[in-house]
């Protein structure tokens, strides 16, 4: 099972998959689901992959609208962090990293709200 998932979308799915790769190479296990569309939200499919893991990184180019979406697919309190960029900067691979990272090392709070 995953130690951090991963939920993101488009561009930022690919940054983050060069980022797992890498993460993997230092013994993180990380998971990633990757909704194809928002609307609706895949609550199920975030449930499963999510089920077994402590930490979710929601990473959007956006300023948290996912996040609410994946707190209801959780159903429970769970830990839910959040990176973001905006004004067309994309997020890079070792922003991520740097983000699982402090995750696991617990220098990351949750976010509390979208």
């Amino acid at each position: 099972s995953a130690d951090v998932v991963i939920v993101a979308y488009g561009t930022v799915a690919r940054v983050c998959l060069s980022a797992i790769e890498e993460l993997e190479k230092d013994g993180i296990k990380v998971a990633m689901i990757r909704p194809i569309t928002l609307w609706p939200f895949p609550y199920e499919a975030v449930r499963e992959v999510t089920s077994k893991a402590k930490d979710i990184l929601v990473v959007e180019l956006s300023t948290g609208q996912m996040i609410e979406d994946v707190r209801l697919a959780l159903h429970r309190s769970r830990q839910i962090h959040f990176h973001f960029r905006l004004g067309g900067m994309l997020v890079s691979p070792e922003e991520v990293i740097d983000k699982v990272k402090a995750i696991k090392a617990g220098l990351s709070e949750e976010v509390q709200h979208a």
